[in-house]
Formats: C-alpha cells, sequence, structure tokens
C-alpha cells in the first residue's frame, strides 16, 4: 500500500503525508486495507487487487480488518489512486520523485516539499532485497534507497518513515543512505512474516500478524497523544508475531523518544477565531535572506 497524508504538525514541519502501497494482486493479500487511520488526512492509496470487489468475497463491497466484521475499512471514504495494473514499480518510484506526466491528477501526486513528514507503508509478497509488484516485477532494496536519495536532492521531505510488512522485511531498509530517515519492518532477514485473524467465510487471514498489532496500538492513538516512536518499537514482539520485527534509527537526527507518533500518523491544525483585524508585517531577516540567496 501506498499512502500519503496532509496535516500540520509543531514545528517541526507543516506537512504530514502517507503512502501506502499494496503490491500483490492475490485475494490471498487482504489485510492490506487495514490503514484506516482516525486522523483527518488526504492519502495516495495504490491496491494491486480490488478485494472489496472479489467475486470471492462473500460481503461485496467491504473488507474487515477483524473476524467480528465491526469495522469495514472499505466504507465510502475510501479513494484508491492508484488501482490494479496501475501499481507499478514505475509508477511508485515517480510518485516518490515527482517525476509524473503534468497531467496527472493532483489526488494521484505526492505534494511535499523540504517541509514535509512522510509515511510510507509498504506490504506484500518479498524476500532477501525484494518486494514484488502484481507477481511480475520486483522493486529491489537499492532501486528504493536510491529514489529516497532523489527524494532529498529535490527537497521533497523533512523526514520519512518508512513501514513494511513482509517476508524478510529488514532487508528493504539495509541499504538507505539518505538522511532524516526512520524505518521498521515486520521480520529479519530469514524469517517469514505471518498471518493473523483466519476467517473461514472468506478463506483467507484477514490481517498480517505485525500489521495487526500495529493497528491496534495507532487506534488508541489520538491527535494530542504524546506516544513516541519508541513505544512504536515495542509493538508486536516475537512472542505475539513469531517473526523479529526491526527497526533503524541511524540516519534519523532527532531521539526516537523525541519524535511523537502524530508527527508521521496525524496531526491537528490549531485555529484561533478573531472577529478583530490583525496586521501582519514582514519578516525582514527573512525577507533578506530570501534576496541573498
Amino acid at each position: 500500500l501506498l499512502l500519503f497524508l496532509f496535516g500540520t504538525s509543531l514545528l517541526f514541519h507543516t506537512f504530514v503525508m502517507k503512502c501506502l502501497v499494496s503490491s500483490s494482486a492475490h485475494f490471498s493479500e487482504w489485510s492490506l486495507y487495514l490503514l484506516k487511520f482516525s486522523f483527518p488526512s488526504h492519502i495516495v492509496l495504490m491496491l494491486a487487487d480490488d478485494m472489496a470487489c472479489n467475486p470471492r468475497n462473500p460481503k461485496p463491497a467491504t473488507v474487515y480488518s477483524h473476524k467480528n466484521m465491526e469495522l469495514n475499512v472499505y466504507g465510502d471514504d475510501v479513494e484508491v489512486d492508484y488501482r490494479s495494473y496501475e501499481v507499478t514499480v514505475e509508477n511508485f518510484l515517480r510518485v516518490l520523485t515527482g517525476r509524473i506526466p503534468s497531467s496527472t491528477p493532483r489526488s494521484k501526486r505526492l505534494l511535499s516539499d523540504d517541509r514535509s513528514n512522510i509515511l510510507i507503508y509498504m506490504t506484500g509478497h518479498g524476500g532477501n532485497g525484494f518486494l514484488k509488484f502484481q507477481d511480475s516485477e520486483e522493486i529491489t532494496n537499492i532501486e528504493l534507497a536510491d529514489a529516497f536519495e532523489q527524494m532529498w536532492q529535490k527537497r521533497r521531505y523533512n523526514e520519512l518513515l518508512f513501514i513494511i510488512d513482509t517476508c524478510q522485511g529488514a532487508s528493504m531498509y539495509e541499504r538507505f543512505y539518505s538522511p532524516n530517515i526512520m524505518a521498521l519492518a515486520s521480520s529479519q532477514v530469514g524469517e517469514d512474516s505471518l498471518s493473523h485473524q483466519p476467517d473461514p467465510a472468506v478463506g483467507v487471514h484477514l490481517m498480517d500478524r505485525y500489521t495487526f498489532y500495529v493497528l491496534e496500538f495507532l487506534e488508541e492513538i489520538n491527535p494530542a497523544s504524546q506516544t513516541n516512536m519508541n513505544d512504536l518499537f515495542q509493538v508486536c514482539p516475537k512472542s505475539l508475531c513469531v517473526s523479529t520485527p526491526g527497526h533503524r534509527t541511524d540516519l534519523f537526527q532527532r531521539d526516537p523518544k523525541n519524535v511523537l507518533i502524530t508527527d508521521f500518523f496525524g496531526s491537528v491544525r490549531k485555529v484561533e477565531i478573531t472577529t478583530e483585524t490583525i496586521s501582519l508585517q514582514p519578516d525582514s531577516g527573512v525577507m533578506e535572506s530570501r534576496y541573498s540567496s
């Protein structure tokens, strides 16, 4: 899944953007729909298959993240920006780097800049150093690392959080070398990522284990939460995931304990309403800096 969201947050950045990518075109990859966050945001969503309308789905136009069927994560407010054969390695890389045709709608663009915090969540079938797209092509950890470097050079992000739920997921962030990237994975090299929530009616598992526990954790977060990234690192220990989740923080400038979950998963624009007229004076220091540059 490839997801981008917009919002505002504190002093470190102006925008929060999320990109979700589901790269597998198999009905068995049901869990890719699970990230329906409680935070208002703009999302760029890529789904290789339409599980909601698949003939094997006993409840058409719905996707449930739990077998109790309380939450339909494919509600009326879900907009899929790239679907089916639009979900390719080329399109994914073009969205990240901004190298897309001028006719592309804004909803299918990553409109980020050097003040943007970006969350990229990917899931599908993978192996040591690659993630499959459509079961016909792959993106490698080198290609992904180089795309992030292009983003940095083109000033397309301030901070970037990368999360991947796939077999041998940690191999996908081994080659990262660009500044201000924090990465999490559901499994180490040599490990499989396992499924969760089997549903006999659907005939598949509804979610992956790592994603299930991450979502359970995020559902307890509110926009004013002080929960930090160190808390996210503790989600889904091996006793629950069976695999060993990993994370990488050496490229990130801030201490993870000082990075709020809402810096990437949502934020609130603080608004003060007034009936008075306010005159804004230009900052002379900023103006001089602009003219000198």
